[in-house]
């Protein structure tokens, strides 16, 4: 007769006990022979191109934030996943949202990335392709870019040479097929900020003899009056000999000179060369672009961990969407509602240190100057609702 009241004691203090804090999953999927990481290319370091894993800065994110999952009882567990093809990465991405997987970190070209998004129900962190398409007409409601798009790059070129008044480029573009969908990106961003085009040449790199004045930068740079060279080279080769070798003295901007990108090593301000050493210290290289994307990407975790250490996934995924994090590099940053896309300020560097930041100063916006760096809301380009 004693027993039921001794049970129902049992019951309401296991009722009213906290949950256990649930372990946030997320499997990082990224290319099993990865061309970009091929030991020349990686030795040369090309302004804007990965030089290691992404898996390092999303570590060292995880790392940082342990003290403060710790403190809010949260947890966020890793698994990298390398992958050797579309339908590879579709299986894999399966198999983690199975295995309890709450967030996909993905390091993987445009199409590959698709059909990840595509294929489960989770949200999505672009590491790494910047390609416009992913957040226009290609756009997903659970996709999220931390890398800046080819239009945020060229945006933030185009605002530096209009305050610069190098108001009159010269374009000169790769044979690619990336190239030819960057030149259309780099043209519309100097419509939008009132640059001249004084002239458009290719180039193309080639071991043909009779090929050999369509890399010759003097023949590519003469019969034309401009204030400024800029030079669209996805693979980077060409770009990287430009410099200093024009007819006319002028910069070179774009793939290389003076380059857009989401993060620099020699970045001085708002506690980066604090975030630099420490990934120096942990990773043997410095910081490119592409770690700084995967340490943020762990950063969001982190912040959605501590935010929701109890989960469920539901959660989660509404605060990766909606938390701001810290990027050090001065301003707040979250996604923008209508393309995924992390708002964020472009550093310009010409490899040695960090020239400038954009957005320019005195640039004006109605809501937020961070989107005059990318397409902005009332251009509409992405359909889906979030």
């Amino acid at each position: 007769m004693k027993r039921a009241p001794i049970i129902l004691a049992v019951a309401m203090a296991a009722a009213s006990a906290p949950l256990a804090a649930q372990t946030l999953k997320a499997t990082l999927l990224h290319p099993a022979d990865d061309a970009r990481l091929e030991r020349s290319r990686a030795e040369r370091a090309y302004l804007g191109h990965p030089t290691g894993p992404a898996e390092d800065g999303v570590k060292m994110a995880l790392d940082d934030g342990q003290f403060e999952l710790d403190a809010a009882g949260a947890k966020v567990a890793l698994e990298g996943k390398p992958v050797a093809s579309l339908e590879a990465a579709k299986a894999a991405a399966l198999a983690a949202e199975k295995a309890g997987a709450a967030v996909l970190l993905a390091d993987l070209p445009a199409d590959w990335l698709l059909a990840v998004t595509d294929a489960v129900k989770l949200p999505v962190l672009n590491l790494s392709e910047p390609a416009d398409r992913l957040r226009t007409q290609d756009c997903r409601a659970r996709l999220f870019h931390l890398i800046p798009s080819e239009r945020m790059r060229s945006d933030a070129l185009a605002q530096t040479l209009v305050s610069r008044k190098w108001t009159s480029v010269l374009l000169l573009t790769g044979p690619s097929a990336a190239d030819q969908q960057r030149v259309a990106t780099v043209q519309a961003s100097m419509k939008r900020y009132g640059l001249k085009l004084a002239g458009s040449k290719p180039f193309k790199m080639s071991a043909d003899p009779r090929e050999r004045d369509l890399a010759n930068p003097l023949l590519l740079t003469a019969g034309a009056q401009y204030d400024a060279v800029w030079v669209v080279d996805s693979d980077g080769e060409f770009a990287r000999m430009l410099p200093y070798r024009t007819v006319l003295p002028r910069p070179v901007v774009g793939d290389a000179g003076l380059v857009p990108v989401a993060w620099h090593a020699q970045f001085e301000r708002f506690g980066a060369p604090q975030v630099s050493r420490r990934f120096m210290k942990a990773a043997k290289r410095p910081m490119t672009a592409h770690d700084w994307s995967a340490w943020m990407a762990g950063k969001a975790l982190v912040g959605a961990a501590v935010a929701s250490p109890k989960g469920p996934a539901a959660a989660w995924a509404q605060a990766l969407a909606k938390n701001p994090v810290d990027g050090s590099k001065g301003v707040a940053m979250n996604f923008r509602p209508w393309d995924g896309q992390l708002r964020q300020t472009m550093l310009l560097t010409d490899g040695q240190g960090v020239i400038s930041q954009t957005p320019i100063e005195g640039l004006l916006h109605p809501t937020n100057v961070l989107d005059t760096l990318g397409h902005d809301a009332p251009e509409k380009l992405c359909k889906v609702t979030r």
